[in-house]
């Protein structure tokens, strides 16, 4: 029998592809929030205080969300928002061993996306982004 997994969301980060499934159960705002940026290009960058990670810094962006299935301890494939307040909004994606903080100590952000599809990339995808910089990364729908 074939392995079977239905994603929700391609991404395209560095020169790796992945594909993921959306928490909608756990995170439906903002899973809806997100859907509505599609398709989303930015850069992302390693972080700066928690640990193996790259992130999307959003700056002062308003999304109109709160916490939901929030986690200061995201796990290897697991993308969350930080919906803003005492530290900037942002997107994660831990690779690695993560404590999501900042400059004004640990936070918690909403888990809502796990990549299913190409996990054997992200250790690859962290370090690329440590040594090498910035890389684009795109968020986008499937082709039906």
């Amino acid at each position: 029998m074939p392995d079977i997994c239905i994603t929700d969301i391609r991404i395209t980060a560095g020169p790796y592809h992945f594909g993921a499934r959306f928490e909608e159960d756990a995170a439906p705002a903002t899973c809806a929030r997100f859907r509505r940026l599609l398709p989303y290009r930015e850069r992302i960058i390693h972080v700066r205080w928690s640990g193996e990670g790259c992130w999307i810094p959003l700056g002062a962006t308003d999304l109109g969300l709160g916490f939901e299935n929030h986690t200061s301890h995201p796990a290897p494939g697991q993308i969350i928002l930080y919906p803003g307040g005492i530290s900037e909004t942002e997107i994660l994606l831990a690779y690695g061993g993560v404590r999501f903080a900042s400059k004004v100590g640990q936070l918690a952000g909403n888990h809502f996306l796990t990549i299913v599809k190409g996990q054997e990339n992200l250790t690859s995808l962290g370090r690329l982004t440590l040594w090498n910089g910035a890389q684009d990364i795109v968020f986008y729908a499937p082709e039906p």
